[in-house]
């Protein structure tokens, strides 16, 4: 549901009437419910922000407002702004000492359920990102934007990224279905991890027209048998690129392995490098990864 943010009557009363009277739409203190469908009151439009989760930074910076963040998680690291701000632990080890120490009004954060709690138990005020799908990206934009008082600001990202969808959509539309397997990590070449069900890559990957190989898995980040993987021969294999835009395992590698090498994928030169950050983080770089994996998988449509 696109932008489910303001749940007070009056809020959305004032930005309809400012709307009709050609006003500038601002900030309006109240109730805004997150993505845990938690009421957060804020009061007063947030000067100190810290932000935890790299996507959730790359929102606040796309829309402006770096100056106001004052910290950001271990893994922030785009723009290159941010990476000069102080950190405050990542999603395996958060760190509540360093947020206390930065004096937010707000954070802005992830679900995540252990750090969430240790901030309502000292009472800083949170808010919780946590997308399923690509409009999902889009409300969260439009409400980072509502609480921010940066609401034209959010909009014209909002359009500017429907834009790039639209375009990709219509280059996709019609074309044959393409099977591909999705390498996130293959530090062990027989047994790779891919992205399955309910992962914003295999959401991604059928937008464009691919079908993907883990499509029907159990679990949204499942292993596969390199068996698995021979028997399922995909038309194209997609590798994503690690922190330092490293891949797990390089082209040149498959090509060399006794199997991967004999798949026709591999033989033919079907294989493609993804910035892994366009296609996991659920911020605005997202449509940029819309378009890479469209690229790789439809090439003959972006000559």
């Amino acid at each position: 549901m696109r932008f489910k943010a303001v749940v007070v009557f009056v809020v959305l009363l004032s930005l309809l009437v400012g709307t009709a009277f050609g006003c500038k739409a601002s900030f309006e203190p109240g109730t805004y419910t997150d993505d845990l469908d938690r009421g957060v009151t804020i009061d007063e439009v947030p000067q100190r922000i810290v932000c935890f989760g790299p996507s959730i930074t790359e929102i606040l910076f796309a829309l402006g407002l770096g100056e106001r963040v004052v910290g950001v998680d271990d893994f922030s690291d785009y723009p290159a702004e941010a990476q000069a701000l102080p950190r405050v632990g990542n999603a395996f080890a958060p760190s509540l000492e360093s947020v206390v120490a930065l004096a937010p009004d707000l954070v802005f954060t992830l679900e995540h359920e252990q750090f969430n709690s240790e901030l309502e138990a000292m009472e800083i005020n949170y808010f919780v990102l946590s997308p399923e799908d690509i409009d999902g990206i889009l409300d969260n934009i439009e409400l980072v934007g509502a609480v921010t008082d940066s609401i034209e600001e959010a909009a014209a990202l909002v359009e500017s990224m429907e834009a790039v969808i639209a375009d990709v959509e219509e280059r996709v539309e019609g074309a044959d279905p393409v099977s591909v397997f999705f390498i996130v990590d293959a530090t062990d070449p027989t047994l790779p991890w891919t992205a399955g069900p309910g992962s914003f890559i295999n959401a991604l990957i059928t937008m464009v027209g691919g079908e993907n190989v883990a499509g029907g898995a159990p679990i949204s980040w499942p292993q596969f048998s390199i068996e698995e993987i021979v028997s399922a021969d995909p038309d194209i294999i997609i590798v994503q690129t690690m922190l330092g835009g490293i891949p797990t395992i390089s082209i040149e590698a498959l090509e060399a392995h006794p199997i991967w090498g004999a798949l026709s994928a591999v033989s033919q030169g079907r294989v493609h490098l993804v910035d892994g950050d366009l296609v996991s983080r659920s911020g605005p770089r997202i449509v940029e990864g819309l378009e890479a994996l469209a690229e790789a998988i439809h090439p003959e449509l972006f000559d």
